[in-house]
């Protein structure tokens, strides 16, 4: 009897570890459609004939792999693993929301500390952009590897803002002109300056320092790297990678009440989005 009860929770642990994954790998609307449809199920028996109601997009090897573990523990009843399939999307979506934040380097390495590359989480923020993305910069040139992942966030009708600092024949504190460039590279994306001296009337111009990306409100790295070959490859440089919680919302927030406030101004107000 021992045995047997050993025996059933080895299994229950082996469908509980597949659900979990399904938590981790699935969106919440594909895992709802999938629990909604077991809901329906009398018993697993009828779970071939109910694999057309998990949508189109479905991960088959991830449905093959539940049916698996759960024919080993069939006792469970569809009620119980829709119900655990809820409950392991919701633990994913909470704890998504919480925030984690990763040291980023560019550099030498001791080897001794874990660090994530920096142009390695640039193109990671770039990637995970399914709505708006922000990219703030003092420069930018010989980043091919940068351009490529901007050049699919387009492709993904990705709303892509970029601030600069102005080159010396617009005001600003440096001669390469970064806006000009990116607008030669890339058509479809919002470029912006900060007409600091102009504004204020000052004699001392400030200047655009910060540099960082921020994708949907949710990540945002923030560094000292600008978007420079030398700085990716060559340079210290120093970050931190933030996920979840209020600060990424916050600085997105930040980054477009400049942009309604006309604090910094749109440099290519003709291009076609």
């Amino acid at each position: 009897m021992q045995h047997s009860s050993i025996r059933m929770e080895l299994l229950m642990n082996e469908l509980m570890a597949v659900i979990a994954e399904f938590g981790e790998k699935l969106h919440p609307d594909r895992i709802t459609a999938i629990a909604t449809k077991i809901e329906t199920m009398s018993s697993i028996e009828e779970f071939d004939h109910s694999k057309s109601g998990f949508g189109p997009n479905a991960d088959k090897d991830m449905i093959d792999r539940l049916l698996k573990a759960w024919s080993k523990a069939s006792d469970v009843s569809p009620r119980d693993v829709a119900f655990s399939l809820r409950g392991a999307s919701a633990n994913a979506c909470l704890r998504d929301k919480k925030e984690s934040v990763e040291l980023v380097w560019t550099g030498p390495s001791t080897g001794l500390v874990p660090v994530r590359h920096t142009e390695q989480v640039l193109c990671e923020v770039i990637d995970s952009a399914k709505r708006q993305l922000f990219i703030v910069s003092f420069v930018a040139y010989q980043v091919d590897s940068i351009i490529s992942a901007l050049r699919r966030a387009i492709d993904r009708k990705v709303q892509i803002e970029v601030l600069f600092e102005n080159s010396s024949e617009h005001g600003g504190r440096i001669n390469h002109d970064s806006a000009s460039v990116l607008r030669e590279l890339l058509s479809k994306v919002n470029i912006y300056t900060w007409s600091s001296g102009k504004k204020a009337g000052r004699d001392c111009l400030g200047a655009v320092h910060a540099k960082c990306a921020l994708a949907d409100g949710e990540l945002a790295f923030i560094t000292s790297a600008n978007l420079t070959k030398a700085a990716m490859e060559i340079n210290m440089e120093a970050g931190v990678l933030v996920k979840g919680g209020d600060l990424p919302a916050r600085l997105q927030d930040h980054l477009n009440a400049l942009i309604a406030t006309k604090i910094v101004e749109r440099v290519n107000e003709n291009v076609e989005q």
